[in-house]
Formats: C-alpha cells, sequence, structure tokens
C-alpha cells in the first residue's frame, strides 16, 4: 500500500500546529495556506480543511467538485458540511488524526470495489445505492443486478435474455416481470434525477 498523501488547507496558525504534528504523523502531510487548482487538489488522497479556508466561497465550489476524501476541522460545534467525509473537533490530538485519516482511507478502498461509474452516476452495490453528485436513490438487490447486467453487455438486451440472466427463468416464462422492473427503475431515477435516458430501449431490447 503507498504512503497516504494528505494536503492541509487553512490558516498560518492551523497549518503550523499541524505541522509540528508531523512527526507523529503516518502519512505524508503537505501544507498550503493559500488556494489550491483543484487538479492539484486531485492529486491527493485526503483533504484536511480549516474553517477559515471555506470563508471564501470559491473555495468551497472547488472542493463540492472534489471527490477524495475531504476532512473538516472545525472549532464550532454543530458543524456540519455534507460534502465532507468527516470531522476533525479541534483541539485533537495526533492519535486521532492518524486513525480517522486511516480509517477513511479503508472505507474508501472498500467502497471503491464495490462501486461501478454508470454514465454520471456511481453505483454502490455494497449499500445498493444509485448516486450522482450529493442526491442518491435506493435500490432493490434485483435492481443492482439488472444494471450490473445491463453494464456487462454493450449490446441490448431482450427481456428473455434479462429473465434467465437475472431471474434465472427459462425463455417460455412471463416477460412481465422485466417490464415492471425497468419501468419501476426509470420511474425512480426520472422522479429523483430528472433523467428519461438512462435505461434505453429499442426494438432489440433494452440498454443503458
Amino acid at each position: 500500500m503507498h504512503k497516504i498523501n494528505v494536503v492541509s488547507l487553512g490558516s498560518d496558525k492551523f497549518n503550523t500546529s499541524l505541522h509540528e504534528l508531523k512527526g507523529y504523523l503516518n502519512f505524508n502531510l503537505t501544507i498550503s495556506n493559500k488556494r489550491l487548482d483543484i487538479n492539484l487538489l486531485n492529486k491527493y488522497d485526503v483533504i484536511i480543511c480549516h474553517e477559515d479556508y471555506l470563508k471564501e466561497k470559491k473555495n468551497v465550489d472547488d472542493l463540492k467538485q472534489i471527490t477524495k476524501i475531504k476532512i473538516l476541522a472545525t472549532s464550532s460545534r454543530g458543524s456540519n458540511k455534507n460534502f465532507f467525509s468527516s470531522l476533525f473537533s479541534l483541539p485533537i490530538k495526533f492519535e486521532e488524526i492518524n486513525n480517522t485519516v486511516e480509517n477513511l482511507i479503508a472505507k474508501n478502498s472498500f467502497l471503491k470495489n464495490s462501486s461501478i461509474k454508470i454514465k454520471n452516476y456511481i453505483l454502490n452495490k455494497n449499500e445498493k445505492k444509485l448516486l450522482k453528485e450529493e442526491s442518491f436513490i435506493l435500490l432493490t438487490e434485483k435492481e443492482v443486478q439488472l444494471l450490473e447486467l445491463f453494464i456487462q453487455n454493450n449490446q441490448p438486451l431482450n427481456r428473455n435474455k434479462i429473465l434467465n440472466e437475472v431471474w434465472k427463468y427459462s425463455e417460455e416464462a412471463d416477460t412481465h416481470t422485466v417490464e415492471t422492473h425497468i419501468y419501476r427503475l426509470r420511474k425512480k431515477i426520472k422522479s429523483n434525477f430528472n433523467d428519461n435516458n438512462f435505461i434505453l430501449n429499442n426494438k432489440n431490447g433494452y440498454s443503458l
């Protein structure tokens, strides 16, 4: 496993305090008290962001676009920035910093193995969720299997093929089950993401 690379964004006082702990931290630490380009930020595994950094709207907008692990360091009670993965309640001990960073990396690695990118969405098989930006819908087990089947095939699938693969039915079985599940899934996606073109169909069958 490669050494975890972490960048700290914030005030001089916060970064100085964190830098003093550098010898006790189990990761590579880079300090910055100025705004960094999104492409540069994406090179790090974890971004620790002091609450002072959020005073500039452009900094907040940048962070919202980044999918890396983000930790908010704050001394304010009740802080709740929903685009952060976790919070550091200041003051904080180095043991807690190490534990939080390592646990988030482990969790993120697990989720990556159970996550699949579909168009502009992420399918999280473990949590049975379809996510887009900060929104998501919950999926049934059969809906997850349906999407996995579509991902594995680059061509439209007819209803009998879907029945065989997902429900293990014979070709002679009623295909109404497929139509019903796809209708319900399309309805969920339309209602939550306003997307009419997630699951496509033509004379040859269904596809993404």
